[in-house]
């Protein structure tokens, strides 16, 4: 009897731990399929590259590499299956691609988009840094060595470790080195992954130039107005030091996949989160966080044609971006943590605006001291982390000056600007930690010793 009781319990033990197993695995599987739909959406619609080689590089990782795809280049879509799972991204012109969820396809493509994303002026024809025009100008620096630089980070089997698709340095404002992977060019616009929350920043930015934006206030949220996230203010937001919980694990069921890929709204996903430690004390890197500042800009404006409007007419037109593209959820917020589209001058464009304290082509477009702001350190973050934007004070890359600040996407994409050099450095590409990343910290000290 006691060695049946055995029997049985153990069976009863494996048949409870397959249950959960496959509770847990059927959990995953909106992540999973979520995942490989929204991004070879828009990499195939937005970056026009080959669906096989979307599929060998940037899906070819855990459970991703095992999705099976659809790519339908008639309704701009891509629907990827995994198991008894399947999910369905759609490609709209000027909002990118949206995964569908809580909504039909039906009701989300009525939705079109209110602005006018035609070019305002051709950017062919004139001088950079609001065209492309670049007149060979000397700077100061190596521009013979920054091409050996630039052709060995090329290389598939580059000593610089990680996998670069686009590469453009600036000296003094103007590019000196600039290099593409084969069937990447100038035109190819990239994602930022989390690079897109420092231009959450700058969104908030300009609207503390125009008065509409006190970052010391409390944020006002009608959910949090009875109990102690009333206290929370845009700086803690922007800084990381919310107090709100959080978890930024790419690699299971976290906060951050389910908002990304499981949820119709992000940005209430993760205003709903409740408070894990008091506001203003404890660091902690919260793309949730992004969102929400996401949503409190979403709320200055009376409808969405302007919302989208400001993004475009005062930061992208005015920054050499027209083109630009700012994916969005499926209740039309941009998200400002991770789903940003542009080209590599673009970012450099964007570090450009941050070297030059806020101004461009002549005209302010962050407020005075936003630049300083930005870049002094969370209280809690321990010199790592300023205003959604990354810093070097901890000598996170300690080949490179404390004052080097810069924008981090998950898989390797990043914008530093090098104050003392005049530098701003863009890297993109799929170079991601799990992968064993990209030796950043010797790539800059190689381009700092061509000046």
């Amino acid at each position: 009897m006691t060695r049946k009781r055995i029997i049985y319990g153990i069976l009863t033990l494996l048949v409870v731990a397959i249950i959960g197993g496959v509770i847990y695995l059927n959990s995953l599987l909106p992540i999973i399929t979520g995942y490989a739909a929204k991004n070879l959406c828009s990499a195939v619609f937005i970056s026009g590259r080959d669906a096989k080689d979307v599929e060998a590089v940037d899906l070819n990782f855990s459970f991703i590499k095992y999705t099976s795809n659809e790519v339908d280049t008639i309704e701009k879509s891509v629907t990827s299956h995994f198991l008894w799972s399947s999910s369905k991204a759609i490609y709209r012109e000027g909002f990118g691609t949206t995964l569908i969820r809580g909504i039909s396809e039906e009701a989300l493509r009525k939705i079109t988009f209110p602005v006018n994303k035609n070019s305002v002026y051709s950017q062919d024809t004139i001088n950079w840094p609001l065209g492309d025009v670049v007149t060979d100008s000397a700077t100061g620096i190596d521009k013979v060595a920054l091409g050996v630089i630039s052709k060995e980070l090329m290389r598939d089997s580059s000593s610089y470790h990680g996998n670069a698709f686009a590469f453009i340095v600036l000296h003094n404002g103007t590019p000196v080195v600039e290099a593409y992977k084969p069937k990447f060019n100038k035109k190819t616009k990239l994602l930022s992954w989390s690079m897109a929350k420092s231009f959450t920043n700058a969104m908030a930015g300009i609207l503390v130039r125009q008065g509409k934006w006190k970052i010391d206030q409390p944020v006002g949220i009608e959910e949090w107005k009875s109990d102690d996230r009333s206290k929370i203010t845009i700086n803690d937001l922007l800084q990381m030091q919310s107090g709100l919980y959080w978890n930024e694990d790419y690699g299971n069921r976290s906060s951050v996949n389910v908002m990304l890929h499981c949820e119709n709204d992000m940005s209430r996903y993760a205003f709903d989160q409740p408070l894990k430690y008091p506001v203003g004390t404890f660091w902690y890197y919260s793309s949730g966080t992004a969102n929400i500042v996401s949503y409190l800009i979403r709320k200055q404006f009376g409808n969405d044609s302007l919302y989208y409007a400001f993004a475009q007419t005062e930061l992208f037109n005015k920054t050499g971006m027209p083109d630009a593209i700012f994916e969005v959820d499926p209740t039309g917020l941009m998200v400002g943590s991770s789903y940003l589209y542009a080209t590599a001058r673009d970012y450099a464009r964007f570090g450009l605006l941050y070297q030059n304290d806020g101004m461009f082509n002549g005209e302010r477009i962050l407020p005075e001291g936003w630049v300083k702001y930005t870049t002094s350190g969370a209280s809690a973050s321990k010199g790592e982390y300023g205003s959604l934007f990354w810093l070097n004070k901890a000598k996170t890359f300690p080949s490179v000056p404390e004052n080097m600040y810069f924008c981090d996407g998950h898989d390797g994409q990043r914008i530093f600007i090098l104050p003392t050099q005049k530098l701003v450095v863009v890297v993109l590409g799929y170079s991601p930690l799990s992968k064993g990343g990209m030796d950043c910290d010797r790539l800059l000290k190689d381009i700092i010793n061509t000046l």
